[in-house]
């Protein structure tokens, strides 16, 4: 139940004077002090002693005074209960001050729809992802297509396999992470027939079967690789968006990327890296469940925040995949 002390002014001097709202009053000033919080409204006694309207802002919407015994005032034309009331003269200044114990109820605001909301909250980081894809990669791409688009590289061997070994270098982070899973929810992550280390070793021992060094990872796999193993250990819903944009990100465009390069500089050999066990609709279609599983016990905020870190995922990854054309 909600309380506010409501003082009312009413001068019966009969002086005419600016009321509150900017507008004359016929017969008095009525001043009111309030609750800043509530919504004010005109309010209009009227005083069988003088015949007169006194008016004033009052932010509560009630019956204000009802009758008050000895004063002559009658019942102020609005909706809503009153608990106490009391008066007392000061010179021509009649006080009164009332408790009102409800305020008029305050419509609910619409509850805030984000899109892809009613499909469950993947759809909601697809809609994020896709809106940072240029129009060059996606049809519902929200940037403008690159100076340089993927579809006019010219990928290099020892560029792909600096992508490759760095791309090595994140996902034996991610699934290290999940494996040892400091939060429970990692858990549904284990073994989603998703992972992309083994196949990437795969790819690498070929290449080096083919006469071609095989360096460490560089700054842009290990500066990705150790932010993901701080974010993991402090903040699950961000390292979450991380997770599915690189996992479902090579699912997608990657596989596309993997494809050309292949045809441009492998003789359109494929490799590991762009195969998987069973069907990838299906085991995609798993780990959606999963990741929509886990965000169910998000708050609204929590969700906010993974959402937002589908940027600084971007940013990470775009570096990455950029070592293709590096020399």
């Amino acid at each position: 139940m909600a309380l506010a002390m409501v003082e009312l002014r009413l001068c019966l001097h009969g002086a005419t004077s600016a009321m509150p709202s900017g507008r004359r009053g016929r017969s008095c000033l009525c001043q009111s002090s309030h609750s800043p919080s509530r919504v004010g409204r005109t309010a209009r006694i009227h005083c069988r002693k003088t015949s007169s309207d006194f008016c004033s802002e009052v932010k509560p919407t009630s019956r204000f005074l009802g009758s008050i015994s000895g004063l002559g005032f009658r019942d102020l034309r609005e909706d809503g209960p009153t608990t106490t009331a009391s008066a007392a003269a000061d010179g021509g200044v009649f006080v009164v001050r009332a408790v009102l114990d409800s305020a008029a109820p305050e419509k609910p605001k619409p509850k805030q729809r984000y899109p892809g909301e009613s499909k469950g909250f993947v759809e909601e980081m697809r809609f994020v992802a896709m809106k940072l894809h240029t129009k060059d990669q996606a049809k519902e791409g929200g940037k403008e297509a690159d100076v340089q688009p993927v579809a006019k590289w010219e990928p290099t061997i020892t560029g792909y396999i600096r992508f490759l070994v760095d791309s090595k270098k994140v996902y034996d982070t991610m699934e290290s992470i999940v494996a040892k899973a400091t939060h429970p929810s990692y858990e549904l992550f284990r073994d989603t027939g998703l992972e992309r280390s083994e196949r990437l070793a795969k790819d690498l021992e070929w290449f080096e079967s083919q006469g071609h060094t095989i360096p460490e990872p560089g700054p842009a796999g290990t500066s990705y690789a150790d932010f993901l193993t701080e974010l993991s250990e402090k903040n699950v819903p961000a390292f979450i968006c991380h997770f599915y944009n690189v996992y479902f990100a090579h699912s997608a465009g990657g596989r596309f990327i993997g494809k050309r390069v292949a045809e441009m500089i492998l003789d359109g050999r494929e490799l590991e890296f762009y195969k998987w066990d069973g069907e990838l609709p299906e085991l995609l279609a798993a780990v959606k469940s999963n990741l929509n599983k886990v965000a169910e016990g998000w708050t609204r905020e929590e969700k906010n925040l993974c959402l937002e870190e589908t940027e600084s995922s971007f940013k990470y990854s775009g570096k990455i995949l950029r070592t293709i054309i590096s020399q």
